[in-house]
């Protein structure tokens, strides 16, 4: 008898435990470290500049990061990776598609990300 009353104390306290709320959207991502953002600056600098312009600012040749059209609400991360591992048909812009990128890895591209994401932040875009 003990055993059943002890094994059903049991159980009320873990169903009275909170649980987490998984539904109510994806867990905060860690701020990423100053190394990480110097690590994106110098892969972005090496790998996007040339066509997005230095600090995300955009050419004659691609589009800015900075602009609301960008921000995580409307390109998530995951576009990015996408952008650089498959390309992107021209829709926000008159640049021209982008092609594929594959000397960039997943690795590289989510420091690539942190980093345009810190330069979004600083100028207001969340």
């Amino acid at each position: 008898m003990s055993f059943v009353l002890a094994g059903l104390c049991l159980l009320l306290v873990a169903c009275a435990s909170p649980t987490p709320n998984i539904r109510n959207g994806p867990l905060p991502k860690p701020t990423p470290s100053a190394n990480e953002l110097a690590q994106g600056e110098k892969l972005y600098n090496a790998n996007c500049a040339v066509c997005h312009g230095v600090k995300a600012v955009g050419t004659a040749q691609g589009p800015t990061f900075i602009d609301v059209i960008y921000e995580p609400n409307h390109h998530a991360d995951a576009a990015f990776v996408l952008a650089v591992q498959r390309g992107v048909m021209a829709h926000h812009w008159k640049f021209g598609d982008m092609p594929p990128q594959p000397q960039v890895t997943i690795d590289e591209v989510r420091l690539i990300t942190a980093y345009v994401r810190s330069l979004q932040q600083a100028a207001g875009i969340k």
